[in-house]
């Protein structure tokens, strides 16, 4: 008979998740609570070859590369402008694929959707889950609007909120690492053909990645502060003052900066757990488990490994147990971890004012680390 799963969540993980299981020959259901299926959500998104490699395993890359800017390169700039260097990215998802892909995160989660769709998943959106009663063999789960449903299992890949998390009693929420960022999706500026970033001036970090041939989407990193310090209606008005200090491709991207709407204010935070990923039959993955500021452009790229790993356990397996959940979850950590404390580490060297921080030496052994299967 035909092992049943449940998906909740239709971001990333849950998505290329859904797709590589009915791959794989496995019945499956998603839920998400977003009715829009979080497909106008956010601005841009960095894609390393690792993640790559994932992708074209879910059958989605040839999609991605069409629509997203590929390079293998990154430029570091002075505040005024002046390329201060032109550093060739490492190709980490193996020589065939691009060191980066920058990508409209809309675009990114558009392709997933129609994936899912043609996939022949059962997709129910504006709905979540409430309860789970479990027994050694399948879940029964309860959805907000009173139906229920018996699976083989169920995989929360709902978020760092994971409502999933709270429901099976592992009590761990994200811990703020006193950063914040400022995103928004603009038009790419000229000359602009891979990441340009500056360390330093007004805040500590402005970046810029091409997402597009006529796309980008800007990025400013300063000290956290109170959400509620500007208000939403304000935050072009605000991100075009963070940006002034700053020459080469921002006063361009500042005259584009003109839509509230488009501009996402969040804190950078780190979430990992460190015990097991799994209570019985209800299992974690991506953020919903582990998540990092973004300083090595990996949370979605560990998230997508997740899920990879998850999969070929489920289809090379004929128990679904114990054993089988800790195994996933043991070959997953380690590499997760050296991601989140890695992005933490260089947070806090900017925000500890560290000039002789061994950055080289974390990204040489991060990308040695990025090279190797998951």
């Amino acid at each position: 008979m035909t092992r049943t799963v449940l998906v909740v969540g239709g971001g990333i993980a849950g998505n290329a998740l859904t797709v590589l299981l009915r791959r794989a020959g496995f019945a499956v259901d998603l839920v998400e609570l977003r009715e829009d299926w979080n497909s106008t959500t956010g601005s841009g998104i960095t894609l390393q070859g690792n993640a790559l490699r994932v992708l074209r395993k879910v059958g989605v890359l040839d999609l991605v590369l069409r629509d997203g800017f590929a390079f293998d390169e990154l430029s570091l700039l002075s505040p005024d402008g002046t390329v201060v260097a032109v550093q060739s990215s490492g190709r980490v998802g193996g020589d065939d694929l691009p060191a980066t892909v920058g990508m409209q995160r809309p675009r990114l989660q558009q392709i997933l959707i129609d994936a899912v769709r043609a996939s022949g998943a059962f997709v129910r959106l504006g709905r979540t889950v409430t309860a789970f009663e479990q027994d050694t063999d399948s879940v029964r789960v309860t959805f907000d609007d009173g139906t229920t449903g018996r699976y083989d299992l169920v995989v929360g890949a709902d978020g760092v909120q994971s409502g999933v998390r709270r429901l099976i009693g592992i009590d761990c929420l994200p811990e703020p690492t006193g950063m914040a960022i400022w995103r928004a999706p603009v038009p790419r500026p000229a000359g602009v053909e891979h990441t340009h970033m500056v360390y330093g001036g007004g805040c500590f970090i402005a970046g810029c990645c091409p997402t597009g041939e006529d796309t980008a989407y800007a990025y400013l990193v300063e000290r956290n502060r109170d959400r509620s310090a500007v208000e939403p209606a304000a935050y072009h008005q605000e991100m075009r003052r963070l940006a002034e200090s700053y020459g080469g491709p921002w006063p361009e991207i500042q005259r584009s900066l003109t839509d509230p709407a488009l501009i996402n204010y969040t804190w950078f935070e780190r979430l990992l757990l460190d015990g097991p990923w799994h209570r019985g039959r209800v299992v974690l993955a991506g953020d919903a488990a582990h998540a990092c500021p973004p300083t090595l452009a990996q949370g979605a790229a560990m998230s997508l490994e997740d899920v990879l790993v998850l999969t070929e356990l489920l289809a090379a397996e004929e128990v679904w147990d114990d054993g089988l959940f800790t195994r996933y979850r043991d070959r997953r950590y380690p590499r997760v971890r050296e991601i989140v404390d890695g992005s933490v580490q260089l947070g806090q060297w900017l925000l500890d004012g560290v000039r002789d921080a061994d950055v080289p030496g974390l990204m040489g052994r991060t990308a040695a680390m990025l090279r190797e299967l998951p």
